[in-house]
C-alpha cells in the first residue's frame, strides 16, 4: 500500500554550531559594528571632501585675478629687477617682456598657492579621516556592547543551559527591552523545559510499570503446561502486542530525551558501538540469512555512548528486517572523511523511490505500509537516530542503492 504522503515542511532553520570552524580574520566580517565604522567614517569622509571643496572653490576666488598682474610698470628706462621665485624677469629689458614675466609669475605662484593648500588639507583630512573610523569603531562597539552579551547567552542556551540570563542594565533603550524580552522567553522556556522533563519521568514510571506487569502476568499463564491451545495462542498473540507497545514507549520517551543537545560528552569510538550493535542484531541476521560485514575504522567522537549505539543499532535493525528474502547482506563502516566522524550502514533490499526517502525519517512512516500495525518495528527507529545525531552535531543522509535498499550515513563532528 501507499504511504501516505507527508505534510509540507518549512526548510530546517540553520542553527548555531560551536564546533563550526571560525574564518582566519574574523575582524573582515560584515558585522553590524564594521558596517556602522564605514557608515560614520564614511558620512564624515564625504563632509571633509565637500568642505574641502568648498575651501578650495573660495581661496581660489580670493586670490584670483584674472590674466593681468595686480601691478604693471608702463614707462620707465633702464629697469632692472632680480627674483630667485620669478627667473624671467631677470634675462628680459624690454618693458612689455617684464610685464608678461610678471603677470605669468603671479598666475605661477598663486597656482602653487593652491596647490599647497590642496595638499595640506588632504593630508589634515586623510589624518581627521583615520580619527574618525577609530572614534566610529569604538563608540559602534561600546553602543552594540549590549548585542554582544546577548549573542553570548543566546550561545549558551544552545547548548541548553536554560539557566542563562541576560539582566542588561543601563538606560531604558530599545536593546534593554530587547534583553529583557529575551530573558522572558528563556523563563517560559526553562518552564516549558522542566515540565517536559518531569513529564518525560513520570510517563516513563505510569507507562512502563502497568506493560512490564501485563508482560509478567502473561509470561507465567503461558508457563501453565495445563493451558488449553487457545488460550496459549491467545497469551501469545497478548505478549507480542504489550512488547510492542513496551517498545513504542520506550522509543518515545528514548525520542523526547534526544531532542536535546547532549551536555556531558565522552569519547566514543564508532567502530566500538557498531560491533556492539553488530553483536546485539547477529541472531536475528542469521535467522534470516543475511550477512554483515564491512570494515570499522577507529573515529572517535565526543558524545553519548548510549545515544550512539541506538543509532547504530536502529540503522542495523532496520537494514536486517528489510532486506532480501535470500542472499541478503549488510554493511558497516567507520572512518574519518573530512575532518568529520561517518558512520555508514549500506543493505540490500526492496527499490526505494528517491521522493520516499524523506518520509522515513518521520515518526510512525514506513515505507509502502500503514502508521501503525507493522510487526517489524513501530517506526520510529530512523526519527530517533534523526534526533540523536542533531543531538550530538551531526546529521544523517540516506540513499537509494542501485538494485535495491539504502545507504545511510550518519556524519559526526569529531
Amino acid at each position: 500500500m501507499a504511504t501516505t504522503p507527508a505534510p509540507p515542511q518549512a526548510p530546517p532553520k540553520p542553527t548555531w554550531d560551536p564546533r563550526r570552524p571560525q574564518p582566519v580574520f574574523p575582524w573582515l566580517r560584515p558585522t553590524i559594528r564594521i558596517r556602522l565604522t564605514l557608515l560614520y567614517g564614511g558620512m564624515f569622509l564625504i563632509a571633509g571632501i565637500l568642505l574641502l571643496s568648498i575651501i578650495y572653490l573660495l581661496a581660489a576666488q580670493a586670490i584670483s585675478t584674472g590674466n593681468q598682474p595686480l601691478f604693471k610698470i608702463v614707462s620707465g628706462t633702464d629697469i632692472r629687477v632680480s627674483s630667485d621665485n620669478c627667473p624671467g624677469i631677470n634675462s628680459t629689458s624690454l618693458l612689455s617682456d617684464f610685464n608678461s614675466a610678471i603677470a605669468s609669475c603671479v598666475d605661477h605662484q598663486r597656482q602653487a598657492a593652491l596647490d599647497d593648500l590642496l595638499s595640506r588639507s588632504l593630508l589634515a583630512l586623510l589624518g581627521l579621516a583615520v580619527i574618525a573610523f577609530a572614534f566610529g569603531y569604538a563608540m559602534a562597539g561600546r553602543v552594540l556592547s549590549p548585542l554582544g552579551r546577548i549573542t553570548r547567552t543566546a550561545r549558551a542556551v544552545a547548548g541548553s543551559d536554560l539557566s542563562r540570563r541576560i539582566e542588561l542594565d543601563g538606560p531604558d533603550d530599545e536593546l534593554k527591552e530587547l534583553a529583557d524580552t529575551f530573558d522572558d522567553m528563556l523563563e517560559r522556556l526553562q518552564r516549558a523545559f522542566t515540565a517536559q522533563q518531569r513529564f518525560v519521568g513520570n510517563a516513563s514510571h505510569e507507562l512502563r510499570t502497568p506493560l512490564a506487569i501485563n508482560r509478567t502476568l502473561l509470561e507465567v499463564h503461558l508457563s501453565d503446561p495445563n493451558a488449553p491451545a487457545e488460550l496459549q495462542q491467545l497469551g501469545k498473540t497478548l505478549l507480542a502486542t504489550n512488547e510492542r507497545s513496551e517498545q513504542l514507549v520506550e522509543g518515545l520517551l528514548l525520542l523526547a530525551r534526544s531532542d536535546n543537545q547532549i551536555v556531558e560528552r565522552k569519547p566514543v569510538d564508532l567502530a566500538e558501538v557498531a560491533s556492539q550493535a553488530i553483536d546485539q542484531v547477529h541472531g536475528e541476521a542469521e535467522a534470516k540469512g543475511v550477512t554483515i560485514r564491512g570494515q570499522r575504522k577507529p573515529a572517535v567522537v565526543q558524545g553519548n555512548g548510549v545515544l550512539l549505539e541506538r543509532i547504530a543499532l536502529n540503522l542495523l535493525q532496520n537494514a536486517v528486517r528489510y532486506n532480501v528474502p535470500e542472499d541478503g547482506w549488510v554493511e558497516v563502516d567507520t572512518e574519518i572523511q573530512h575532518g568529520q566522524a561517518v558512520l555508514s550502514v549500506a543493505n540490500t533490499g526492496p527499490v526505494v523511490p528517491a521522493y520516499e526517502i524523506d518520509n522515513l525519517f518521520e515518526p510512525f512512516r514506513r515505507l509502502r505500509t500503514e502508521r501503525t500495525g507493522s510487526d517489524k518495528g513501530v517506526g520510529l527507529g530512523l526519527s530517533i537516530v534523526r534526533s540523536v545525531a542533531r543531538a550530538h552535531g551531526g546529521h544523517i543522509a540516506a540513499q537509494p542503492r542501485e538494485g535495491g535498499g539504502l545507504v545511510m550515513r550518519v556524519t559526526l563532528p569529531i
